[in-house]
């Protein structure tokens, strides 16, 4: 059997590493090197920060609840504990694209939540 070189391998490691570094800044695109290294941190910010994103995306939709159940003379916290005093279990997400996008159904949820309290 012939003895396998590293030529091809190799190059598609090259190739593979650069196209992921396209757009970087400087040298960063296209010396190996530099490439390397920025590729590498860029793969542990993306990781750290799909968890972060999670985090930040909560917040949004606390913040635009606690904007919405304002008009209706409530608090956030006073909403949610309403809500599960009510046994109505719909998460925050589902709460806040209601509030932005559909006004009348969210008021509705408003509306019978206070009625239980």
């Amino acid at each position: 059997m012939p003895r396998s070189k590293t030529r091809v391998p190799s190059r598609a490691r090259r190739k593979n590493i650069l196209k992921a570094a396209k757009g970087y800044y400087g040298r960063r695109k296209s010396n190996l090197r530099l490439a390397k290294d920025a590729v590498a941190h860029a793969g542990q910010y993306a990781y750290a920060h799909r968890r972060d994103k999670k985090g930040a995306f909560r917040t949004l939709w606390i913040t635009r609840l606690n904007a919405a159940v304002r008009e209706f003379d409530l608090s956030y916290s006073q909403f949610i504990h309403l809500l599960s005093k009510a046994n109505i279990s719909i998460n925050r997400k589902v709460l806040a694209d209601l509030a932005v996008s559909d006004p009348e159904a969210f008021a509705a949820v408003v509306k019978q939540v206070k009625a239980q309290a």
